[in-house]
């Protein structure tokens, strides 16, 4: 497991997903939840940061499942988890 989490193609979705974590966070103790006419740049670069993980995740999976399939499948439910987790707060506050 150690050794396929250490890929970049494992761990930066991973990342981009706490970033956007702290990013949804500054924003709402910056500013609250506010709804504008707008999304503003803090709602492209959540969308950028989320969207992004995409093409990483399946260039992972394609590289990686058939090599060690449950490993990956491991590496894949954390990002999963990574991701739901970002969007959890979206979906509880309605933004």
């Amino acid at each position: 497991m150690k050794e396929i989490i250490r890929k970049p193609s494992a761990w930066i979705p991973i990342a981009m997903s706490m970033a956007a974590i702290v990013l949804l966070f500054s924003y709402l103790a910056l500013f609250g939840n506010v709804q504008n006419e707008d999304e503003g740049t803090a709602a492209h670069l959540f969308q950028f940061l989320m969207g992004g993980q995409l093409p990483i995740i399946l260039f992972f999976t394609i590289k990686w499942l058939p090599q060690k399939p449950k490993q990956t499948l491991i590496v894949l439910a954390l990002q999963f988890f990574a991701a739901a987790l970002a969007f959890a707060p979206i979906y509880i506050l309605e933004m």
